[in-house]
């Protein structure tokens, strides 16, 4: 069931509207914790939807009753697996795949039941994956179909290499620089929200793709819009070289923007509902390699999660911590990225998410008491996400026998909570967001568009306090024109519009940021003047 104080609480404005976000003023009520609550921790298992786990409700109530067994306390479910859905009511088309016929809904499935079990549901959506099989989706709606590779000019959204290729085998990607995808990615995840009760938005793929001809730069990008913006942004005439550090620090940034739109919009339908992601940690950590934009997530696949966090626009950082425990390279590894995840999150959270299917339940059993091992600063990983559900060990994922799946679900969830150095021996709380529970700060949106309907790409919006402390603070509207600023102290601003040639409106805006709340800096009207 949806949320009922959903719709009442949307504020609609024309100039949000133009950029397909709508902006609400939203207060959120405190949480108070009592002297006999659990302690904190999070503990959830990802549950992909290439295997059983949803499919039906006999295969949900299992997938709960698992999740207690581990004293876990959160799922996080894939329901946008690749731009299919498995839900019933939502801007992505319902799956193909072998799920029980309608008026069956996984999603609410998993809701009802997780939430009697005191379990939340985290709604696990593929941000960048378009496609990857032979035979195209049935659902004429379907993006592979309406934007894919029979689509052309504009609303062609698939990504492409530097060399124009746009498969890798049956996979296809959509390029985070096209405008149009972005403004579907937003509303495909609000209409998620809206429709259903879940506590959380976990996004996966939102980064650039793999199949890179190295690590240290990206080989995508390269979409015909997307270049045209660059071009645009810089006044360059050139198609830049992959290496190219301008290049690749546009790309990132349009991940960034990306991330900053999903995470006001969400804030817009409920700022309760937490925004995770998927993050990589491929490698060797910082530490390492020579610091956070050495790494391969920062320079291969262009996801700056470190800074999402730093600007608040991401809740809780999921890492992808897939390492072997029984190797000692990768040992290093997996510890070197717990001591970042821990020392970098602040006040927002970390969970890291070790792969059960490439150890065994010894060792994954000591890769959770590892990674609650305080750093030398002192600081803990806030929790842990085992992926997956599908496969708890190495024995597991080598075997196609679902007895021997469930044997060692059982197995690990006995390692995990029995005995008396269990890592899970009493339940936990999902962590707080006093952020969100409690905020004492706003934001600031708008959009830059003509009174022709033209949106101005690449213009620099810069917010000055004139009450509140800090200092200004600039972004750059997307090719929407939409632009956003999370997380913005309470008081007064202006907002100064770096308009560009032959465009006339008002260059300075007043704006009252209130805590909690999402303040419209309306910029309207502006005029291009021909």
């Amino acid at each position: 069931m949806a949320r009922s104080l959903r719709t009442s609480r949307i504020l609609t404005t024309a100039a949000t509207a133009a950029a397909g976000l709508l902006v609400a003023s939203l207060a959120v009520p405190t949480t108070a914790a009592g002297a006999d609550d659990p302690p904190e921790q999070w503990r959830s298992y990802w549950v992909d939807a290439f295997n059983p786990g949803i499919y039906n409700p006999e295969q949900v109530e299992k997938l709960v009753d698992d999740a207690l067994e581990a004293n876990a306390n959160a799922l996080i479910v894939q329901t946008a697996r690749r731009y299919d859905c498995f839900c019933n009511r939502a801007l992505y088309p319902r799956t193909d795949a072998a799920i029980d016929p309608a008026p069956y809904d996984p999603l609410d499935a998993i809701i009802e039941a997780g939430h009697a079990a005191g379990l939340e549901v985290h709604a696990w959506v593929n941000v960048n994956t378009v496609w990857n099989l032979a035979t195209p989706p049935s659902s004429p709606d379907h993006v592979f179909n309406q934007h894919g590779p029979t689509a052309e000019g504009d609303d062609r959204w698939l990504n492409k290499k530097e060399d124009g290729t746009e498969f890798q085998g049956n996979n296809v990607f959509i390029d985070p620089g096209h405008p149009d995808a972005g403004n579907y990615i937003v509303e495909a995840i609000q209409s998620i929200v809206t429709e259903y009760d879940v506590d959380g938005i976990n996004l996966d793929y939102v980064r650039y793709p793999d199949f890179n001809s190295t690590t240290t730069h990206s080989d995508w990008g390269y979409n015909d819009v997307s270049v045209a913006r660059f071009q645009e942004a810089t006044g360059r005439t050139d198609v830049p070289a992959a290496s190219d550090p301008e290049w690749g620090e546009w790309r990132r940034d349009q991940l960034t923007n990306l991330v900053r739109k999903i995470y006001l919009g969400l804030w817009e339908v409920d700022p309760s509902v937490r925004l995770t992601m998927d993050a990589i940690t491929y490698g060797f950590g910082p530490q390492s390699v020579g610091g956070w934009e050495k790494t391969r997530t920062y320079a291969e696949v262009l996801q700056d999660w470190k800074g999402w966090q730093e600007e608040g626009i991401m809740d809780t950082v999921v890492a992808m911590n897939y390492k072997r425990q029984w190797m000692p390279d990768q040992a290093q590894m997996f510890a070197e990225w717990n001591e970042v995840l821990a020392d970098w999150q602040g006040d927002r959270q970390s969970v890291s998410g070790p792969a059960l299917y490439l150890n065994e339940i010894e060792d994954s059993v000591e890769q959770v008491h590892e990674l609650l091992t305080p750093t030398d600063a002192g600081n803990t990983v806030v929790g842990w996400s085992g992926y997956s559900y599908a496969n708890a060990s190495l024995t597991a994922a080598g075997s196609s026998d679902p007895a021997v799946k469930n044997a060692e679900r059982e197995e690990l969830a006995a390692a995990l909570t029995e005995g008396p150095d269990a890592p899970f021996g009493e339940p936990a709380a999902v962590p707080s967001m006093p952020w969100k529970e409690n905020p004492t700060d706003g934001h600031v949106a708008g959009s830059l568009v003509t009174r022709g309907g033209e949106a101005l790409d690449n213009v620099d919006v810069t917010l000055r306090p004139l009450t509140a402390g800090g200092d200004p603070v600039t972004r750059t509207s997307d090719g929407t024109g939409w632009f956003g600023f999370a997380h913005v102290p309470d008081g007064r601003y202006l907002l100064h519009v770096d308009l560009p040639k032959g465009v006339v409106g008002k260059p300075v805006v007043p704006v009252q940021v209130h805590n909690g709340e999402i303040a419209v800096a309306d910029v309207s009207p502006l005029i291009r003047v021909r």
